[in-house]
């Protein structure tokens, strides 16, 4: 295991953290485009008097097809390759942001025509946006060394929690000056640039690309099996594996309290503790910056326990950990009174859904090594099937209240912790590995 640590040194020079650093700035983007929308959904429901409930049939249309493509879009990324595939998808996000502020005049302007055109172009984008996080797994299991996968996979939540933190206040400054619709026109040519910046760098694997050194290389392919030791059906098999399965189940319950987060706290500051959109913008920043440290650290702890003391409690630690003291925040946030104390500690409590985030991506990756892209569209499943509950949170913050959506979401986060005790983090990428890892 020696020859793994120095993958955990930041060698800028390094093309492999090179190639990370471009995966942050899509997973930026990605986020930047396809959550501008939950900043926006006040102003929304204001112009076309649009319910909570209603509303939440516009992020079903996202969360829906978002959910529905993560198994095809892994299974995408496998075939075509990182390179070709994150091109095209981020191609995509730019034209259909573009749409998103278009499609409400796409029919009449009623409250219904608005609420399904909206989350026709929303259906669209989440099928675009379904393979990015599958085919980025993939790509760190070619571009990083055994056993230094949670890192990257961490650290791209560095990334997705910077957008977050930036949409309060961007998306906000732009709604105030310009509207709410030109505020999605003047975002959209940053999936087009990162698809042009992506395609110019980016290779496949690290043998494709002439800047990566012979030292580099043969790090990164230090206990690895020769890709024909690996029979073909085995990308299908990891589909129904009973670890990927229980990872996934796992992952639905931490991201109910994500989803809680990221498409519904926005309003909750604004409704439920009566900040001003440009407070709560501001104060929406703050979870997300938090979620960015702690992804960080997350990912670094995984990386570091699954070297001393194997992959199967090097993961289950800080995941199993991280979600008990999700809840924990959650509840304490919840019924705080002061409204700033409340920020605070909800932002403790998306700090470690990050912090427990680059945990499930290490140990899909142990499971399925070279199909990691088609395992983690599995994974990926489970962690947006609590999108399809958005019209439920929806109706239930109309006719109960926010506490009883909060609430949930720590019961939730306690049942994901308990499933990490099932999970056996026990197959390698190479027999050599065995004894060091299992």
């Amino acid at each position: 295991m020696n020859a793994t640590v120095p993958a955990l040194q930041l060698n800028v020079r390094a093309v492999r953290f090179r190639i990370m650093g471009l995966l942050v700035v899509l997973s930026f983007v990605n986020y930047l485009l396809r959550n501008n929308l939950s900043v926006a959904q006040p102003s929304i429901q204001q112009e076309f008097h649009l319910s909570h409930a209603q509303f939440g049939w516009i992020l079903f249309g996202f969360n829906l097809a978002y959910t529905a493509f993560q198994v095809p879009g892994g299974i995408y990324g496998d075939w075509l390759g990182p390179r070709k595939s994150l091109t095209i998808i981020a191609v995509a996000w730019g034209l259909l942001t573009v749409f998103t502020g278009l499609a409400p005049g796409l029919l009449a302007a009623s409250a219904g025509g608005v609420l399904w055109s909206l989350a026709a172009v929303r259906f669209l984008l989440g099928a675009a946006n379904a393979p990015i996080f599958p085919i980025i797994a993939g790509t760190f299991a070619n571009w990083f060394p055994v056993a230094s996968w949670a890192l990257p996979n961490a650290i791209t939540n560095v990334g997705i929690s910077l957008a977050q933190a930036s949409l309060g206040p961007a998306v906000t400054l732009l709604i105030i000056h310009f509207g709410w619709r030109e505020s999605f026109y003047l975002l959209a040519p940053f999936g087009f640039a990162a698809a042009a910046w992506w395609w110019w760098y980016a290779r496949d694997t690290p043998k494709e690309h002439r800047s990566v050194s012979a030292a580099e290389l043969t790090l990164i392919q230090a206990g690895r099996p020769p890709p024909e030791s690996t029979p073909v059906h085995t990308r299908f098999a990891v589909l129904v594996n009973r670890d990927v399965l229980l990872l996934a189940a796992s992952y639905f319950c931490m991201n109910c309290v994500f989803y809680i987060f990221a498409q519904w706290l926005f309003a909750y500051l604004v409704d439920e503790k009566g900040f001003s959109l440009l407070t709560g913008g501001w104060l929406y920043a703050l979870p997300f910056i938090v979620g960015a440290i702690m992804a960080v650290a997350g990912g670094a702890t995984c990386d570091r326990l699954c070297q001393r003391i194997g992959a199967r409690w090097g993961c289950r630690i800080p995941g199993a950990a991280g979600l008990t003291l999700v809840a924990v925040f959650l509840l304490l946030g919840v019924h705080a009174a002061n409204p700033y104390v409340a920020v605070a500690l909800l932002s403790l409590c998306f700090g470690f859904t990050q912090f427990a985030d680059g945990a499930y991506w290490q140990a899909a990756t142990f499971v399925a090594g070279p199909h990691t892209a088609a395992a983690s569209g599995v994974l990926n499943t489970g962690g947006n099937l609590p999108g399809l509950l958005a019209p439920l949170i929806g109706y239930a913050i109309d006719h109960y209240g926010w506490m009883t959506a909060f609430t949930g979401g720590a019961a939730f986060a306690l049942a994901g912790a308990g499933l990490w005790l099932f999970v056996r983090v026990v197959k390698v990428p190479s027999k050599s590995m065995q004894g060091a890892l299992a």
